[in-house]
């Protein structure tokens, strides 16, 4: 079966990170039809998700993310676009929720 590894370090705190894997996990309840089960310790929190064809864990601490999936046999077809679009969600949330910056194409105009 493929895997997926997502590492991601960051200086937020374990409170923080917290509130964001949170969200992450409602997100992916939502998005993805996921069974999210948040399991709390002392140094690092554990969500565990899963749904059909798809298993596996995020591990919260203070200072990382570190995401771990397994794809079942049909899913494993769309690794890599499962991988992104998993990638593009945590780091909106990491980044405040805010989109990746764009450059902006430069508008000419004439005699203005």
């Amino acid at each position: 079966m493929p895997d997926i590894h997502i590492h991601r370090d960051h200086d937020l705190g374990l409170a923080r990170a917290r509130e964001i894997a949170w969200k992450w996990a409602e997100e992916a309840e939502k998005k993805f039809e996921m069974e999210c089960t948040v399991i709390e310790g002392e140094d690092t929190d554990t969500v565990e998700f899963k749904r059909s064809g798809v298993s596996g864990e995020l591990v919260v601490a203070a200072d990382h993310f570190d995401l771990q999936a397994k794809l079942g046999f049909l899913m494993g077809a769309f690794a890599g676009t499962i991988q992104g679009e998993i990638e593009k969600n945590l780091d909106a949330l990491l980044a405040g929720g805010k989109a990746p910056a764009k450059k902006a194409a430069a508008k000419k105009t004439k005699g203005r």
